[in-house]
């Protein structure tokens, strides 16, 4: 297997050369154009995409979710879909897994609107800069300003800008999942 070099990172070359990047979040852009336009015609939204290398090999994932919750006949009549699709309009020459589900009840907070919809509930956000000696805000959702989100975390607001989250998601500490 041949390898590729971008920014001192080696990278699989099975992978056509408009598909490169470091973390993968190319293939999962152009992977979530494609499963948003399929999942808008069926009432579904794409939560999140991810594509990753891990032990078992390379992992597409796709999260779902639909007023009222996604359920297991959602996940598996767009799982077959999105592969037909992908298999026609997503040219790679390595094998990779398709894992198409509900976000649980760690969902990721990805959107503007998302941190919107689920204001009241409690999410972990992580910065991708240290914000006052940290990282890591836990706290109960506010909502959005301009483009800062509103966390309340030790009985204080704290705004975080959006382009500085690196990672969020809801914490569902009752089991709960309405997703």
């Amino acid at each position: 297997m041949t390898q590729k070099r971008i920014k001192g990172k080696k990278i699989d070359r099975n992978l056509p050369e408009r598909f490169f990047s470091i973390d993968g979040l190319e293939i999962a852009e152009k992977v979530r154009e494609i499963a948003t336009s399929l999942c808008e015609s069926e009432g579904v939204e794409v939560v999140h995409v991810e594509y990753q290398r891990e032990q078992t090999g390379k992992v597409l994932r796709v999260y779902l979710d639909k007023p009222g919750g996604i359920t297991l006949d959602d996940c598996t009549s767009i799982s077959r879909q999105l592969s037909d699709l992908l298999d026609v309009n997503f040219e790679t020459r390595g094998a990779y897994s398709l894992e198409v589900s509900s976000p649980g009840p760690k969902r990721p907070l990805c959107k503007k609107e998302d941190f919107e919809s689920f204001k009241g509930d409690k999410a972990l956000i992580r910065t991708a800069r240290s914000m006052g000696g940290r990282k890591n805000f836990k706290g109960i959702l506010r909502g959005v300003i301009e483009d800062r989100i509103i966390l309340q975390a030790e009985d204080k607001d704290i705004a975080i800008p959006l382009e500085e989250i690196a990672k969020a998601h809801l914490l569902r500490e009752d089991g709960e999942n309405t997703c």
